[in-house]
């Protein structure tokens, strides 16, 4: 089912990919009632890399779980390449997840008894992709996060450095519009957060991949090109690099 134009077809730079248009996101009723977002306006272009920080409770996960449809705000609008994504059933929201976004978690998520490859084949076959093409699409995005030589390897047979480049590499097989990473960097030793930002920001660079991360660590907040600060369900500041 085609929601929206294939994702081959990418837009312009300057273009908006995500736009949220106070958006509000409430969770209990009365006394229990917590207003995560309290009307936020954000908008992210196609290319761009963006930064989510601020404290525990500010809503940045929150908008990250609705810019992902993982979540439905409770009143506002969220319009993704154009399309009123709150006019989209629970199925139409999991394609649009499945064909135009990829993820990046903390804790690696991957399946711990299958191979890198593997690993990399499925979410192409939920896409209905066929076997040759999904081997080959597997093997060129292990390529392009330089871990050609591990295909053959199980999760716990890599370090915590390469399970994450293992996890970038699922997320960018599909060849989505957005990928979205939340605290890619929270499992990892200086050292190897280095690597992955930096592999992140080739991603975006070379190969113009939107990228929206949540990260607390202001020194990995410094290599996007937009930094955008919560705190208390509202947007603090939205300060883009020169």
């Amino acid at each position: 089912m085609t929601l929206i134009t294939p994702t081959g077809e990418s837009q312009e730079n300057g273009e908006s990919l995500v736009e949220l248009k106070g958006v509000t996101r409430i969770y209990g009723q009365g006394e229990a009632e917590v207003r995560a977002l309290a009307g936020i306006d954000l908008r992210i272009c196609q290319g761009e890399f963006v930064a989510i920080m601020g404290p525990s409770g500010s809503g940045k996960s929150t908008c990250m779980n609705l810019i992902g449809c993982l979540d439905t705000p409770t009143s506002g609008n969220y319009r993704f390449r154009g399309l009123d994504v709150g006019t989209l059933s629970r199925d139409q929201r999991a394609l649009l997840r499945r064909h135009y976004l990829g993820f990046v978690f903390q804790g690696y998520n991957l399946l711990p008894r299958t191979t890198a490859l593997e690993n990399l084949e499925l979410p192409l076959i939920y896409r209905g992709v066929r076997p040759r093409e999904r081997h080959e699409a597997a093997k060129a995005a292990l390529q392009v996060v330089g871990m050609s030589d591990r295909e053959s390897h199980t999760p716990s047979e890599l370090s915590g450095g390469q399970q994450q480049r293992l996890a970038i590499a699922r997320a960018i097989v599909t060849n989505p519009n957005l990928v979205l990473a939340d605290e890619p960097t929270g499992n990892l030793d200086s050292a190897r957060s280095v690597e992955i930002m930096e592999l992140l920001t080739r991603l975006n660079r070379d190969r113009g991949i939107t990228i929206v991360m949540v990260t607390h660590e202001p020194d990995m907040a410094a290599y996007a090109r937009r930094v955008v600060h919560f705190r208390d369900g509202v947007i603090a500041s939205d300060e883009a690099k020169a």
